[in-house]
């Protein structure tokens, strides 16, 4: 516990004594008068009632005294808060596929929405990133706490080219780690990366993997780094068909793909077959709940203390001696 005015414990306690010392002196000064006017005592057990009926009422108002001071001096003590915290990466696929239109009106459009309602719900206390993968990974808006500034990133995306979900999640890792990341070669020693429990990587994409650092490596290494990978299926199982540089292709979701790198993490792979599907399916992402210190002042608790304290003392000394004091 803390105090915002620490000086005046000094004060409560000086005061708190002088009066005790006052109301002892008094409460002699009345017995040796008694005894002097010729007033006794007739057994041990009356002797008691009457010294508890004469002393409590007094006790109390004296008790009351210190806890009022004390609460003058603002105490403060820090609690536990439990928040949602952290950072989280979005890694948007913006490959050729993420086109399709088999999610109204595309994929990627149809990820765009869903994230941007995803972020706009998220508390000041997440950073948020912004990172878009092809066949290579680029972070287009570091984490932060400016959530325009990452709705922003969001609506400028587009898609081409291939897709590569192991470099997504390298890049990310770099992002939430503050280094970069890449697999071990075949026997080493995968890196140290240190533990990131409050980071989770979201990652939007139909899960058509055409190349790059394999997925499931990297999803491992974020297992490690404590980094939790939220899956979000664009896309259908029927698929639909991309025209790419004059040439028709077939695209469909993969689920299975997204399902093991989120499991692997401890993550989930979180389906959705149409625009508003997807939407429900971010609010239902599983984000870290951490836990903050923070100051909470503690002068009402006191006030409320010595108040009760008064009031007992007055209402005792109104029954027991007809006046208040």
């Amino acid at each position: 516990m803390t105090f915002l005015y620490p000086l005046v414990l000094v004060a409560a306690a000086l005061v708190t004594a002088a009066v005790i010392a006052g109301y002892v002196v008094l409460q002699r000064r009345r017995t040796a008068a008694l005894t002097a006017a010729g007033f006794g005592v007739l057994t041990a057990g009356g002797s008691r009632r009457a010294g508890l009926r004469r002393h409590l009422p007094y006790v109390l108002l004296l008790a009351a005294l210190p806890i009022l001071l004390v609460g003058l001096a603002r105490p403060q003590a820090e609690i536990a808060v439990p928040r949602v915290s952290g950072t989280v990466v979005l890694a948007f696929d913006v490959s050729n596929s993420m086109s399709a239109n088999d999610v109204t009106p595309t994929r990627l459009a149809a990820a765009q929405s869903a994230a941007t309602g995803f972020v706009e719900e998220q508390p000041d206390t997440v950073d948020v990133g912004v990172l878009v993968f092809g066949e290579q990974a680029l972070l287009t808006q570091a984490p932060t706490d400016d959530h325009a500034a990452a709705l922003a990133a969001i609506g400028r995306l587009s898609a081409s080219g291939g897709t590569s979900l192991g470099q997504g999640i390298l890049v990310a890792l770099g992002t939430i780690t503050g280094k970069p990341v890449s697999l071990p070669a075949e026997g080493a020693a995968p890196p140290d990366l240190g533990y990131w429990p409050s980071a989770t990587i979201v990652v939007f994409s139909d899960g058509q993997e055409t190349g790059g650092p394999d997925v499931e490596a990297a999803a491992e290494l974020a297992a490690a780094a404590g980094v939790r990978i939220q899956t979000v299926g664009i896309g259908t199982a029927q698929g639909a068909t991309v025209e790419v540089d004059g040439y028709q292709l077939g695209t469909a979701l993969d689920e299975t793909l997204l399902t093991a790198v989120a499991q692997t993490t401890g993550g989930a792979y979180h389906p959705a077959g149409d625009a508003a599907a997807l939407a429900d399916t971010t609010r239902s992402i599983d984000l870290r709940l951490t836990t903050e210190k923070e100051p909470v002042e503690l002068t009402a608790p006191f006030a409320g203390a010595a108040l009760l304290l008064l009031l007992a003392g007055a209402l005792l000394s109104l029954r027991w001696h007809g006046r208040i004091v």
